[in-house]
């Protein structure tokens, strides 16, 4: 294993079930995505899993569990994160998860529900 690199278990949320195990250089955190055969997931909850060795706890390796995800092709740079969708437009989320509460679903760029927030 690298020193850099974090044994991380992925666990699909519903149905419930694991899609195995790989090796990240990055800490995934709930809201980002991960790219895992061909599919892409968003990362809703994150856990440690540690171990004792020695006397001491030591991290053992993450368990981040996920949901199927559609590739984003729209996303806004919001105050240094990542958000579905036209970040603009008075309905959306502002969330890595979901886009809004009309057009959960999107593309934002045909929405007739469109308003600018400013």
């Amino acid at each position: 294993m690298e020193p850099d690199s974090l044994p991380t278990e992925v666990i699909l949320t519903h149905p419930r079930q694991c899609l195995g195990n790989v090796q990240l250089d990055w800490t995934p955190q709930p809201g980002n995505y991960l790219e895992l055969e061909g599919k892409t997931y968003a990362v809703l909850e994150r856990r440690h899993r540690y171990q004792l060795k020695l006397g001491r706890y030591r991290l053992h390796k993450i368990a981040i569990y996920v949901q199927s995800a559609q590739s984003l092709a729209e996303k806004s740079l919001v105050k240094g994160r990542w958000v579905i969708g036209d970040a603009s437009c008075h309905f959306n989320a502002h969330s890595e998860i979901i886009r809004c509460a009309v057009n959960p679903e999107g593309p934002c760029d045909r929405c007739r529900f469109y308003e600018n927030a400013e």
